[in-house]
């Protein structure tokens, strides 16, 4: 195991080159080997949304888990950026649902705040916490609400959230409801959703 190798590995994993990443590990490249900004091969691959590489790294044993210097793991990278083929292979290979980002949030919030239904249903499918609170005091529902604009998507990613269960009384950081937040901004079918689901 040399650096020679592991470097080899990197660079085949941001170049999305799966033949070569294989190649890297049968010469002994460590599969958790880091670079810059502390990213191993995996976390490179998948910030790239580089598939067949993330796969060959995980089928070597990539720990999904891993996170570089700025939080990030294949997870939660591949949740918050909705690379659905690459979360996928991450919940098939023991990812953490309760594993949080740099803002003490789960891969879901990041998801409804970029409104990425498809994303948002295979997290919560797998049984993702719906209400976990990061550290700004919001929950999904918040972020879907404060940093989404309103529109039909939006509507839709709350809808989603509360036939999950999502709990409309959770106030934000500052003590206001979601419906408040959602009134106060003019986005009315999504008072309209939250007034159903109570």
């Amino acid at each position: 195991m040399t650096r020679t190798e592991d470097t080899a590995l990197l660079v085949a994993a941001a170049r999305g080159d799966a033949p070569a990443v294989r190649a890297a590990l049968e010469a002994g490249a460590a599969v958790e080997a880091r670079g810059e900004g502390g990213m191993t091969a995996l976390v490179l691959a998948t910030k790239r949304n580089h598939v067949e590489a993330a796969r060959a790294l995980i089928d070597a044993g990539a720990d999904v888990n891993a996170k570089d210097d700025i939080q990030d793991s294949a997870y939660l990278y591949a949740g918050a950026r909705g690379h659905d083929e690459i979360l996928a292979l991450t919940l098939a290979n023991g990812a953490d649902l309760s594993s949080t980002n740099r803002f003490g949030g789960t891969a879901l919030i990041p998801a409804c705040e970029r409104g990425l239904l498809s994303t948002i249903r295979i997290l919560l499918a797998a049984g993702i916490d719906v209400d976990h609170v990061n550290d700004l005091g919001w929950t999904a529902l918040h972020e879907a609400i404060v940093l989404g604009d309103g529109s039909a998507t939006y509507v839709e990613v709350v809808r989603t959230l509360l036939a999950a269960g999502a709990d409309t009384a959770i106030p934000d950081g500052h003590g206001v409801s979601p419906r408040a937040l959602a009134a106060e901004r003019g986005f009315e079918a999504i008072v309209a959703e939250i007034d159903r689901a109570r």
